[in-house]
């Protein structure tokens, strides 16, 4: 079916549009340093063979293309507002839809399985997202949600990165993203019915001379930091060769995960009567 027009955002017009010659970079860079993370959680839940799965805000498509393994005789559909990091020829059972889920609607109780790792951060009415996302689940399916917790920028021992942290959260809040939301999640899954909900962080690194994640997310942010008057050319240029000190090592935020399960007594009420997927 035809899908309605993506809403103006920073994912397909701004900060974090594909547009962007590094933004391939960006995601590729938050697959290698939290792929291992997510896919742990995922191996402790009861996934199937035949499960039908719906990655929302599949990025570079890492996740989905493990869960599209993982449910041989099922399906995977791989949601982005931009889908041109997707390769739907990956696997036969991966469906690639382009669509903007703030305006997607997909039938109640289609999918015993729901990703999605860094996109409620940036979504308008983030809780009521939630509650979109539980009502597709199957009975007995599982939202697993993943989400920024950023720490204060002040709190860094390091001067330098509490001026970088300071401009970064500062250009995300401005692009309409809240870095702080993530600590609501648990209590959401709740309110929306799910059982069974747990909760885990992975804190996030940067420094220590391995291959930052941090680095290809500060270049990709760059010309917004520096436009927001908060940091300067020389502290970027610092700010590359602080890394190459061993003893630089900080914590900027946390992955909070969080995982529920639909009773598999309850059918949720329907939303769209035509809503196959609009």
């Amino acid at each position: 079916m035809t899908q309605p027009p993506a809403v103006t955002s920073p994912y397909n017009t701004g900060m974090l549009s594909n547009d962007a010659p590094r933004e391939r970079g960006r995601l590729e860079s938050i697959q290698r340093s939290v792929d291992t993370f997510t896919t742990n959680i995922l191996e402790s839940l009861p996934i199937q063979a035949n499960w039908n799965c719906l990655e929302l805000g599949a990025g570079a498509g890492s996740i989905a293309y493990w869960l599209a393994t993982r449910c041989p005789d099922g399906r995977v559909v791989a949601v982005d507002v931009d889908t041109r990091h997707l390769d739907a020829g990956r696997a036969t059972n991966l469906e690639i839809h382009e669509a903007d889920i703030t305006r997607q609607d997909y039938t109640p109780g289609t999918f015993d399985l729901i990703h999605a790792r860094y996109l409620f951060c940036h979504l308008p009415d983030r809780d009521e997202m939630v509650a979109r996302a539980a009502g597709w689940l199957s009975p007995g399916g599982w939202l697993f949600i993943e989400e920024p917790y950023d720490l204060p920028a002040a709190t860094s021992p390091f001067p330098l990165i509490q001026r970088i942290l300071t401009a970064y959260q500062h250009t995300y809040r401005r692009n309409g993203a809240d870095m702080t939301w993530a600590r609501r999640l648990p209590a959401l899954l709740a309110r929306n019915a799910l059982t069974e909900v747990a909760f885990d962080g992975n804190l996030g690194r940067m420094g220590g001379l391995e291959k930052d994640r941090w680095r290809p997310l500060i270049d990709r942010a760059a010309p917004d930091l520096l436009a927001s008057g908060l940091i300067t050319d020389a502290d970027l240029t610092e700010f590359t060769e602080l890394l190459k000190d061993p003893a630089f090592i900080d914590i900027p935020q946390m992955t909070i995960s969080a995982w529920g399960r639909r009773p598999s007594d309850t059918l949720a009420s329907s939303t769209s009567a035509d809503s196959t997927c609009k």
